[in-house]
């Protein structure tokens, strides 16, 4: 895996740790990336998200949504299954997981909803009206009439 020298980034700009470490972990080669389970990020509007978890044979009380830190962490928990039944084949995967996405600024969760076997969780963006541009008006003095030769 081909590595970044991200030392330029960390030397010319300020306030921006957030985003060098999450750059600094995309390329690190310590992060495994594991398909299990499977899982769609969806763009629903201008701001809003929506991750949509495969997660069939859990219920909703196995399944566990957290915001800590930026960082939107989901788990699920499996609970042993007695021995009354024996599988002559087992397809359908049921272990434990542990998801985690990192938050931009000003995405929150908005929900989460469990529907036959996805796990959706609604995000939105929310910049606060501190952040949003506004127009400043200009105020001037003397005669405002312009003429043309």
């Amino acid at each position: 895996m081909r590595s970044f020298d991200l030392t330029p980034l960390y030397s010319t700009s300020v306030g921006f740790d957030r985003f060098n470490d999450l750059l600094g972990k995309a390329f690190s080669e310590d992060v495994v990336p594991t398909s299990y389970p499977p899982f769609n990020i969806e763009k629903t509007s201008e701001d809003s998200y929506r991750i949509a978890i495969a997660a069939a044979g859990f219920s909703a009380i196995d399944l566990n949504v957290e915001v800590r830190e930026n960082q939107l962490h989901v788990t699920a928990t499996k609970s042993e299954e007695s021995a009354n039944g024996r599988y002559l084949h087992r397809g359908i995967a049921q272990r434990a997981f542990r998801k985690q996405f990192a938050l931009a600024d000003h995405v929150r969760v908005v929900g989460a909803s469990y529907v036959d076997g996805m796990l959706n969780i609604d995000l939105k963006r929310e910049i606060p009206e501190a952040l949003k541009p506004r127009t400043i008006k200009i105020e001037a003095e003397g005669p405002t009439k312009i003429t043309s030769k």
